[in-house]
């Protein structure tokens, strides 16, 4: 069903029981795949493909111009996955030629209410963005990764699979892989107990991997001591990937001294 009162290009690509509410604006060069729901009021623009069975509440503003001053127009892209739900005031921007020209998310995540994915950020699966969290541009989210309300992550920031981050933190530095960070500027608190629980962790995988956590925080150098850790379980398996991709130059969240 789509409204009268909805305003679509001629030349947008709208997809098999695609619900589009009142009010809703849809511009030329967007893709809408089949069974998306537009409640009303939303705004979808740009270089901008969604997959199937999204939902956007009203008042979202999808695929408009990043807020970046070295934008110059440039032709860039936003590239939504499927079964993704974004809450009222929600907010997505393009990518920039100066971050690989395309901002991408996964699938089956929760944007909550005024969350902002800025450009050029790469998002994985299953993740939950809380009430007005603020993601900065060139942002890479692994799988499973929750952050709390209120929260902002400084751009260039990468957070490993299954991490937490809580409410009201600002992350100015990595997170690794099923660790708990929270404060004013973010450090470690504890691993994620929770989350590797729920993903079927023993609780002799999840002891040692606090013990290796631990351990990383007293390394001189991280990649010399990743480079020694087997690669025999998908926790280390995590952890080896996710610092010998990390940005050098961007520290880690580390306990409070």
């Amino acid at each position: 069903m789509i409204s009268s009162k909805a305003s679509i290009h001629k030349n947008a690509k709208i997809g098999k029981n695609v619900f589009i509410g009142d009010f809703c604006v849809i511009g030329e060069n967007v893709e809408i795949g089949d069974d998306c729901s537009l409640i009303n009021s939303v705004n979808i623009q740009g270089n901008t493909k969604i997959g199937k069975k999204n939902k956007f509440f009203p008042y979202c503003s999808v695929g408009t111009p990043p807020q970046d001053l070295k934008f110059k127009g440039e032709k860039s892209y936003l590239e939504i996955g499927d079964n993704n739900s974004f809450r009222e005031y929600s907010n997505i921007s393009l990518g920039t030629e100066h971050g690989g020209l395309i901002t991408k998310i996964q699938n089956n995540n929760l944007f909550m209410v005024g969350s902002h994915i800025g450009h050029d950020c790469q998002l994985g699966n299953n993740l939950v963005i809380a009430n007005n969290a603020a993601i900065a541009g060139h942002c890479i989210f692994d799988d499973d990764v929750i952050i709390g309300g209120n929260s902002a992550v400084l751009q260039f920031t990468k957070i490993g699979k299954g991490a937490m981050i809580g409410g009201m933190t600002g992350v100015d530095r990595d997170v690794l892989p099923y660790t708990v960070v929270k404060g004013n500027r973010s450090y470690f608190e504890n691993i994620n107990l929770i989350g590797l629980k729920r993903k079927g962790f023993k609780n002799s995988e999840i002891e040692n991997y606090k013990k290796i956590i631990q351990s990383l925080f007293e390394a001189i150098n991280m990649k010399e001591f990743v480079s020694k850790l087997e690669n025999n379980s998908k926790l280390n398996q995590n952890l080896i990937e996710f610092i010998n991709k990390k940005n050098p130059n961007r520290d880690i969240c580390r306990p409070l001294k």
